[in-house]
């Protein structure tokens, strides 16, 4: 496949091969969250944002993996490095248990490990003075450790906060923060001491006029300000464990926190000196435009929990947040992937080496351009971070439709939040390939629309 002249070339989707894959997968997996029915076959053509699914339809994948794969697929600046290794059996040790190296010392390690992981974290977090890291298996585990450990560091505490829309995992941990979907928390046992308060991503930027209608701001102050006992509230700042936020919200629908709500979020954390956890699982790694999402305001994080693109697990802070006693923290496979770490350390060296922070910056401004220029009424809101997308649209109905048009026409995309649809193109993706992309979309909206149309007509 040559990634430079590569099309969708869509025959019928999902293709009869497809469909025996979903049959045969689903005999015996759990029932979960599968979008759609594409079955990418791991042993045909792939590169970038292009892939072949069983029945041999050529795709362009807008979703990468929702974030999990932030070069696509077979992506050259990953795979090259990754060819010089001979991979070992077994990939995954005992990590918090074992060390295991590349040659004799760190320096002259013949592929990267977990400590090279750990190192690389720290230097693209030390803007916020981070100098430690607890690797994991995912994202869930990532938030619960990033609990855990501020838990621990401000004892006796018995509160947590959490943000309306939020998304952090489906542990009974991170289940408690997390205030999207029903579906997700109903009849599950809860964490005592969470406290909810709106996630602000109302318009108007300045503090005399923020016109916030989610009810977070409030007369002089926030709900965030006035919940506290100093300020007349009912609970102790000093017995808050953390502040959950996730700098952009995902499964809640790629909601852009306010500037205001931000300059807030700030403010109360540093006034009562309360540990904000930022949740970059999702919004990390480059998607954004910066490493992280968090870069883009003015908060400062004391907690970082990354995964998704990252491949691993992550935790990341300061030594002092961090337990100092030992098996406070520990888990079978935690930093004890090998690909993994592998994986993660490349990507953060392919962002580096190919300048994919600015790339990813000057794509998703030409995307947002691309839709606001050529979308229909039913379109209510572009808008965006580097490539982190979102396209609003009038109803669920709408989003539903345009999510099955883009499918047939050999994109794919994937909904969020209540009529939302996220679009997630891979870092390195080139101009071609954003302008073939978004046209697809834009044709699949205009599409929906007319079947729409038609069906009013017929009533």
């Amino acid at each position: 496949m040559d990634r430079d002249t590569a099309k969708p070339d869509v025959d019928a989707f999902p293709g009869s091969n497809a469909r025996k894959w979903v049959e045969f997968h689903g005999k015996n997996a759990a029932p979960s969250e599968y979008s759609h029915e594409f079955v990418w076959d791991v042993t045909r053509e792939a590169d970038g944002p292009f892939v072949t699914d069983v029945d041999g339809n050529v795709l362009l994948d807008f979703t990468c993996h929702i974030g999990a794969a932030p070069l696509g697929y077979n992506n050259e600046k990953v795979t090259a490095k990754l060819r010089e290794f001979d991979l070992v059996e077994p990939m995954k040790i005992a990590g918090q248990d074992m060390y295991f190296g590349a040659g004799p010392t760190p320096e002259e390690s013949a592929v990267p490990g977990s400590s090279h992981l750990m190192d690389e974290l720290t230097e693209v977090s030390s803007q916020y003075g981070m100098d430690t890291v607890f690797l994991s298996n995912s994202g869930a585990e990532a938030m619960e450790n990033a609990m855990k450990i501020t838990h621990d560091s401000r004892v006796p505490s018995k509160y947590g906060v959490a943000f309306d829309g939020s998304f952090h995992g489906r542990t009974f941990g991170t289940l408690s923060i997390t205030k999207s979907k029903e579906v997700y928390t109903r009849h599950y046992p809860q964490l005592s001491g969470i406290e909810t308060v709106p996630f602000c991503d109302c318009t108007g930027e300045d503090d005399g006029d923020r016109n916030c209608e989610c009810g977070f701001f409030a007369g002089e102050g926030s709900q965030l300000r006035t919940m506290l006992a100093p300020e007349g509230g009912r609970i102790n700042p000093e017995e808050i464990a953390f502040l959950a936020l996730e700098p952009i919200q995902g499964v809640g629908g790629y909601r852009f926190p306010s500037e205001a709500f931000m300059r807030e979020v700030a403010a109360v954390t540093d006034e009562y000196d309360i540990p904000l956890v930022v949740d970059e699982i999702q919004s990390g790694i480059g998607r954004t435009g910066e490493i992280w999402a968090s870069d883009h305001y003015p908060i400062e994080p004391d907690v970082i929990a990354s995964a998704k693109a990252l491949r691993v697990g992550a935790t990341i802070s300061r030594s002092e947040i961090f337990p100092a006693e030992k098996n406070r923290l520990g888990s079978t496979f935690g930093g004890g992937d090998l690909l993994g770490s592998m994986m993660g350390t490349f990507t953060l060296e392919a962002i580096q080496e190919h300048d994919l922070l600015a790339n990813a910056t000057r794509r998703g401004e030409q995307a947002k351009e691309l839709l606001r220029d050529d979308s229909p009424a039913s379109v209510e809101d572009v808008r965006g971070k580097g490539l982190m997308l979102a396209v609003e649209f009038d109803t669920a109905d709408r989003r539903e439709a345009v999510v099955t048009a883009s499918l047939e026409r050999g994109l794919l995309t994937l909904g969020c939040g209540e009529k939302t649809i996220r679009l997630l193109p891979p870092l390195d993706s080139s101009e071609r390939e954003i302008k073939l992309g978004i046209g697809i979309f834009l044709d699949a909206i205009d599409a929906a629309e007319a079947v729409d149309a038609s069906s009013k007509a017929l009533r």
